[in-house]
Order: structure tokens, then C-alpha cells, then sequence
């Protein structure tokens, strides 16, 4: 096992292709113990040259109701009725503290998320 940090794009391409070879190895042994930091320092190679932006909080929305096989009327009754609702996720109108809220209890998005600025249609 020679393990060493990711400082280039090299060590990084290195990394991916000893890790493709040693994924399945079992735990507790050699080679899973040598997977197991080689996935940890994937994980911070890419999280910091490849950050993944965080979806504006509609498209949080959007993206969560289509896991939880929701449809824009499910929303009825949570952030208002059917018309605000469509205001809502096409950006025509804010999301208001108290829409904010239900939607955290409802759909579980953490309010961080939901509170973060977003662009109005026009």
C-alpha cells in the first residue's frame, strides 16, 4: 500500500484506476483498508476541483417532489392553493417563511436550502 495525497489531476486519474481494481476487496483486509482511504481521498480531491453547486430551492423542490412522486397539486393546501403554487415553481412569486416551513415538514429540505436567493421569472 502506497498511499499519498492527490495534488494534480495525475495522482487523482492514478487513484480512480487503483481503486477499480481494489473496490470489491473485502473489509478489515489489506486491500480494503487501502479502498476505503483511496475513497477518502477521492472524495476531497473532487469536492474541492469539482464542486457541485447546490440547486436553487425551486429546483430543490422540484427535484425532491419527483423523488417523493409528487405532482404540483400534492403542494395544494402546503405552500397555498393551486395558483400560487404554480407561481411558486415557475418563480413568479417568493417563497414566503411560512410556505418555508411546511415545505421543510413536508418534503424534508432543510430550510438552508429554501431560504438560499433565487432569480424571479419575468
Amino acid at each position: 500500500m502506497n498511499i499519498k495525497p492527490l495534488k494534480n489531476e495525475q495522482d487523482y486519474e492514478k487513484a480512480l484506476e487503483r481503486l477499480e481494481v481494489i473496490f470489491d476487496a473485502p473489509a478489515n483486509s489489506q486491500e480494503g483498508d487501502e479502498a476505503e482511504i483511496l475513497s477518502m481521498l477521492i472524495d476531497n480531491y473532487e469536492n474541492e476541483h469539482y464542486p457541485i453547486e447546490a440547486p436553487d430551492p425551486i429546483e430543490a423542490i422540484k427535484i425532491r417532489m419527483e423523488e417523493m412522486n409528487l405532482k404540483q397539486k400534492d403542494l395544494v393546501g402546503v405552500i397555498g392553493g393551486k395558483s400560487r403554487v404554480s407561481e411558486i415553481l415557475n418563480k413568479k412569486k417568493r417563497l414566503t417563511v411560512d410556505m418555508i416551513r411546511e415545505l421543510e415538514r413536508i418534503l424534508h429540505i432543510s430550510a438552508s436550502v429554501l431560504v438560499t436567493n433565487y432569480q424571479l421569472s419575468k
